[in-house]
């Protein structure tokens, strides 16, 4: 098979290290190559946004696998802004969308799967419907699209924000978040490239939590003080950062394991940061 990711970020790359030797040909696009670093045995191409170049548009006319991790801008989905007409044309294509379960919004804490109606209040999360909605209905392909919960891995995880000293415990009472592993992620993404047909799948942990308790696991776990808890309506924080709470929900992943046939390796946060803590993060 042949593989081309539309945006080699920090999932993407993940998916690459773990099951790349499965692909005869692996390729994908960075904003600028020259700048970043390369992924041993990907090849790299430029994409901005607009004006792919022809060798990008033949790579991914040729690919077998279409992994899409760009996020859309305020003016849509920029990948499917340049490349609709190639995607057209192009029958038999996996494509796997990595999208957000921010997309399900305010439920008050309340359980939620697949089957329940977004409730995308932010002009990002309204931005991730209707890229979905363009990449099912622009492609001729099978499509899986996967609404990731909050992305943790090595160096990026609380473990590293606990030793950076910008780890804050922010409580809103009632709040809770799903998490992933990127290690997850990507066993996610290949479950779906194996299954037959497209799809819409939560790819979560199996325990929603407030964030300020994965703080203080992970500062238990370096043997440190955790910071001192905030209430949130009084903490200084950006209005991202802010609007990230504005949506709380238990977010299910019951079809990823039945559909896909998924054991997550990490199922909560205690789990994975206590395998990223033996593997040396926050030392």
């Amino acid at each position: 098979m042949r593989l081309f990711i539309l945006g080699l970020g920090y999932s993407a790359r993940h998916f690459v290290a773990r099951f790349g030797g499965g692909f005869t040909h692996i390729a994908g696009t960075m904003r600028d190559p020259a700048n970043r670093e390369t992924i041993a045995g990907v090849e790299a191409h430029p994409f901005s946004g607009s004006g792919p170049d022809r060798e990008t548009v033949e790579q991914i006319r040729d690919a077998d696998v279409l992994l899409v991790s760009i996020p859309p801008g305020s003016h849509g989905d920029p990948a499917i802004a340049a490349f609709a007409n190639t995607l057209a044309e192009k029958h038999n294509q996996k494509i796997i969308y990595l999208s957000t379960i921010g997309v399900y919004g305010d439920h008050g804490g309340a359980w939620v799967d697949e089957s329940t109606p977004p409730q995308a209040a932010l002009d990002r999360t309204r931005m991730r419907l209707a890229a979905e909605e363009a990449w099912a209905e622009t492609t001729r392909g099978d499509v899986a699209i996967l609404r990731l919960a909050g992305i943790y891995g090595p160096g990026r995880n609380a473990l590293a924000t606990l030793r950076a000293g910008s780890a804050r415990r922010i409580v809103k009472p009632g709040q809770v978040f799903n998490r992933i592993h990127v290690d997850d992620i990507a066993s996610a993404i290949m479950a779906a490239v194996r299954h037959q047909g497209g799809g819409l799948w939560n790819v979560c942990d199996d325990e929603p939590a407030p964030p300020q308790d994965v703080i203080a696991y992970a500062a238990r776990l370096m043997g440190i003080a955790p910071p001192v808890e905030e209430a949130f309506e009084t903490a200084e924080m950006s209005a991202m950062a802010r609007s990230f709470y504005a949506g709380n929900a238990r977010v299910s992943n019951a079809r990823l394991k039945h559909d896909l046939g998924m054991t997550l390796a990490h199922p909560t946060y205690r789990q994975g940061l206590a395998a990223l803590w033996n593997a040396g993060e926050g030392s």
